[in-house]
């Protein structure tokens, strides 16, 4: 029951997101100056790397947990990506940032990749009683 509640309420958040969302199109600014640019950058970086550290220590261990691992770390590369597209000056800058963007997509990919794969020893058919 617990389940189904938290369900509706992550529904309910994405219902009113919408609104919001409409607002801070028509209100925020097209371009702003912002402090600590570099440490924010840096910052994204550091947690894919250690986001991938963790899953690759975890899955070696063959850690369940590494499913988790792997599921943010692809959020934080596709969030990486899409700031360094978004946020990048038209020519050589935008270039420079598609050609992250196929690198961090493909990182993204590969963790998605081992988030869903199911590692989980497969069994093998019970043999019929008697037939070794």
């Amino acid at each position: 029951m617990r389940r189904k509640w938290t369900l509706i309420l992550l529904g309910s958040a994405a219902l009113l997101l919408v609104p919001w969302m409409v607002v801070l199109a028509l209100t925020l600014p097209t371009s702003t100056e912002v402090r600590n640019w570099s440490l924010a950058w840096i910052g994204l970086d550091v947690l894919m790397a250690l986001g991938c550290a963790a899953t690759a220590l975890l899955g070696l261990r063959g850690d369940p947990r590494a499913r988790l691992t792997a599921s943010a770390t692809a959020a934080v590369a596709i969030l990486d990506a899409w700031f360094d597209i978004t946020t990048a000056q038209a020519g050589s800058d935008l270039v420079q940032a598609l050609a992250c963007a196929v690198a961090e997509t493909s990182l993204a990919c590969a963790c998605v990749f081992l988030a869903l794969c199911d590692r989980r020893p497969s069994r093998a058919p019970a043999s019929p009683e008697g037939h070794s």
